[in-house]
């Protein structure tokens, strides 16, 4: 029951957050300085999530580990191919080839 608490409470949080935004901002024009930068922010989080997946396995800090060359050869597919289809199928299958070949 707690959890569930939880889950509605953090959800009516997000929310108000969110409606408070639209409404206060609601008919105003936001300098374009401050909407460049809000047009960065997906970026800077799925960065914030991925490096952190790329760089460090198991607890352990790999610089340069069989994670990090497949996201940079799937990074690199992305740029080439603008296919997120053959992103994931490079990446995924250069990962677990490595992983296959015993490099964990």
């Amino acid at each position: 029951m707690k959890v569930w608490l939880v889950i509605v409470g953090v959800g009516a949080v997000s929310l108000l957050l969110r409606a408070s935004s639209l409404v206060l901002l609601r008919g105003r024009t936001l300098p374009p300085g401050l909407l460049g930068s809000l047009g960065l922010v997906p970026a800077a989080v799925l960065s914030a999530l991925v490096v952190p997946e790329l760089l460090v396995h198991g607890g352990d800090f790999r610089p340069l580990g069989p994670r990090l060359v497949a996201g940079v050869a799937a990074g690199l597919i992305a740029w080439k191919t603008r296919n997120v289809l053959w992103t994931l199928l490079g990446g995924l299958g250069l990962l677990f080839g490595f992983e296959a070949l015993g490099w964990r």
